[in-house]
């Protein structure tokens, strides 16, 4: 008795347990039915691939909703026409903008809203309440690449066409013979690396010399420098006593026009009598010097003759 009376309140505490998740559950379920959503209508003028029912809508990557259905818009077949639903207090906007999104590399894409400045009133009031509010999507990076890949296609195939012309035989031959003249350049400079760093070493050395010369002439023109400035510093001094000698030279010349003009009849007199008489005077001087050169002419001939008046002696001849 006590064995079956265990076995009934297990499967008792077992039905409650049951009884009670399925309670939690239809509760949760009601949570989420009463909770508030707004529906919109985003249209896409692009393929959506790899986009399903049930896709998760984000705003500014935060998952606000999801798709609830895709069709084709009844005017333009060329658009699609994605049913979403987001939460009510998601601040869609007039200026919200809707585009693609690749989730990583699964080919899963999303549908991401952005955009929406804080003064843009909202969009579900800007519509009667019986229409559904659209938001038109952009272009996402995927369709810009596919609508860009046929110009892609065709420069690349422009770009083999220019590579396989200019790859052609006279173009590789030119190549190969570039090549060999380049192993040669190659060659003959490993064969005179030692000449190489020889004049590297020179160069090095004229470098230091070059650096020590520059050297001496930056302390030859501090040199010059301080000169000029001290030649700077003495030439007012110069320029006064210059100013002074000249003021002398000028009063030296008025003395000497003065003195000149105070003697000029004796000047004058001296100019008609006294340069008269140098003429002949100079005659007699010339004279006077051809007499003493022929006396000591005579002196050096026979210094007894000359001075005492006898005959020279005679030379002895054997």
């Amino acid at each position: 008795m006590e064995t079956k009376a265990n076995h009934v309140l297990v499967g008792a505490f077992t039905v409650a347990i049951v009884i009670g998740g399925l309670l939690f559950a239809l509760w949760a379920a009601k949570a989420l039915s009463d909770r508030n959503w707004d529906e919109y209508d985003v249209v896409f003028t692009e393929a959506v691939t790899g986009l399903s029912r049930g896709g998760v809508v984000q705003y500014n990557g935060i998952a606000v909703g999801e798709v609830r259905d895709l069709s084709l818009d009844p005017k333009d077949p060329r658009k699609v026409v994605a049913r979403i639903r987001v939460a009510s207090d998601t601040p869609v906007k007039t200026d919200t903008t809707a585009r693609l999104a690749f989730v990583g590399l699964t080919g899963v894409t999303q549908i991401q809203l952005s955009g929406g400045r804080p003064a843009s009133p909202a969009l579900k009031g800007a519509v009667p309440r019986d229409q559904i509010p659209r938001i038109a999507a952009k272009e996402s990076a995927f369709g810009k690449l596919l609508s860009s890949s046929e110009d892609i296609t065709a420069t690349a195939s422009e770009v083999l066409v220019r590579i396989n012309r200019m790859l052609n035989d006279e173009t590789v031959e030119d190549f190969a013979k570039t090549m060999a003249h380049l192993e040669q350049v190659t060659g003959t400079l490993a064969a005179e690396r030692g000449e190489i760093a020889t004049l590297l070493r020179d160069a090095r050395s004229s470098a230091a010399r070059l650096d020590r010369v520059l050297a001496k002439a930056e302390t030859t023109m501090d040199g010059v420098d301080r000169s000029v400035a001290a030649v700077a510093e003495d030439l007012p001094a110069l320029l006064a006593k210059l100013d002074q000698t000249l003021v002398q030279v000028e009063a030296l010349s008025r003395n000497t026009n003065g003195l000149v003009e105070d003697n000029r009849e004796a000047v004058r007199q001296f100019g008609q009598t006294g340069l008269a008489q140098v003429g002949p005077t100079l005659a007699e001087l010339r004279s006077l010097l051809r007499q003493l050169n022929r006396a000591a002419a005579k002196i050096e001939e026979s210094p007894s003759n000359a001075l005492l008046g006898g005959p020279a002696p005679e030379e002895f001849k054997p």
